[in-house]
């Protein structure tokens, strides 16, 4: 039996502010979520929030760390396993969350952080590790 959905405060409901980004649903349905860490899922809701419509932020390493509680450590390995899921770039000191949707095949590879399938096309680092650990999809 489904649960019926209801709305439990009506003078609350959210809006996405139009100069913000948003929390795309695929991350949970097509599984990027739960192949992060706890500290990677934290800077990606992070970035996700302060973002512009680009999704462009520039928030130091020191000050996200200490708005995350975490070590500026952690969140560099944070960075780096988001950048090896192909859901952020960054270039210091400039971070772009980027869109799930599958890039064109005529991106350069330096563009496109999102793993090719096709014969002899490069694969991103995180894809390699991914299939390696038995999590290819």
């Amino acid at each position: 039996m489904a649960t019926a959905k209801r709305v439990l405060c009506p003078e609350r409901i959210r809006r996405v502010p139009r100069a913000f980004s948003w929390v795309d649903h695929r991350l949970v349905r097509e599984g990027h979520i739960s192949r992060l860490s706890h500290e990677a899922q934290a800077l990606y809701l992070f970035l996700v929030t302060v973002s512009d419509a680009d999704g462009l932020s520039y928030y130091s390493d020191a000050k996200a760390a200490r708005l995350l509680n975490m070590q500026v450590p952690a969140l560099c390995s944070a960075r780096r396993d988001l950048c090896a899921a192909g859901l952020v770039a960054y270039r210091h000191p400039l971070y772009q969350v980027l869109s799930l949707d599958v890039p064109d095949a005529g991106l350069p590879a330096t563009l496109s952080h999102a793993p090719r399938r096709g014969s002899g096309e490069a694969v991103a680092i995180g894809e390699v590790l991914r299939r390696a650990m038995g999590g290819a999809r």
